[in-house]
């Protein structure tokens, strides 16, 4: 998405990974025998789901591309954090005080990667804390869907919400889509097959196992991110985007940790 977004809109490129998506979810629904035009998916939760999904694609593909991918990737390690949380004060999952401590330890680390107030401070960067925001009530409100909902048939509403964030974003840019380059078209390709893959998988964990169980696993996408930042695009992190990404994966490590010896 980033790659892409360097040559075309970013409401371009997000309304077509979205389409791309809702129609490789909708042909795996209808192969299932899946239904998602149901009373169902337009009842509250879903209505809920779709608002935080809409926010958190919006603000995170729009801190994607305009701030460095390793700064957003770590901040957005606290979204397992405050969806354990979340867990907590909306599902009574049993959160005790070392876990608590944990998570507020993760979000000091938050802290430490924005570092508000210093030079070094990008204003953009309140894109990705948004974003992750919306990801954390997102997969709350997935917990919740009715039952009757798929995997593939959340997937398409999923990603017709991102169609309507990036038809959005087109017009408050007010920029002409282009023609994409081979290069481009292939990446746009790339982020579709893996953003199904992983949008499944997580959907899939976020229904079936306890949310402050499966969350902490999601931190591997931070050493991805870091490298292909580095490697593609010549970012180079600061010792407190390190630091700040050290506390934020070791509070998640703990908090599972914890989690498994309680349970």
């Amino acid at each position: 998405i980033k790659s892409a977004s360097q040559e075309l809109p970013v409401g371009q490129v997000m309304t077509a990974f979205g389409l791309g998506g809702a129609i490789v979810f909708a042909i795996v629904a209808t192969t299932r025998g899946e239904v998602f035009l149901t009373r169902q998916a337009l009842g509250r939760t879903m209505a809920i789901r779709t608002f935080f999904e809409i926010g958190g694609r919006l603000f995170y593909t729009l801190a994607i591309a305009l701030t460095p991918l390793s700064s957003v990737t770590a901040i957005l390690q606290a979204t397992p954090i405050v969806v354990v949380a979340g867990a907590a004060l909306f599902f009574c999952e049993n959160v005790g005080w070392r876990r608590w401590s944990a998570i507020g330890a993760g979000l000091a680390g938050v802290l430490i990667i924005l570092r508000p107030g210093a030079e070094a401070f990008n204003a953009l960067s309140i894109l990705a804390v948004l974003g992750m925001l919306g990801f954390a009530g997102r997969d709350l409100a997935t917990r919740a869907a009715p039952p009757s909902l798929g995997t593939a048939a959340l997937g398409v509403y999923g990603f017709l919400a991102i169609v309507i964030a990036g038809v959005g974003l087109s017009l408050w840019e007010d920029q002409l889509w282009r023609m994409p380059t081979p290069e481009t078209g292939c990446a746009i390709l790339a982020a579709i097959g893996f953003g199904v893959l992983g949008y499944a998988s997580l959907t899939r964990a976020m229904r079936s196992g306890e949310v402050s169980a499966v969350t902490p696993f999601r931190y591997v996408r931070l050493i991805f991110g870091i490298a292909l930042g580095m490697a593609v695009f010549g970012e180079r992190p600061d010792l407190a985007t390190y630091a700040g990404s050290a506390i934020v994966v070791l509070s998640g490590l703990y908090i599972l940790a914890r989690g498994r010896k309680v349970g």
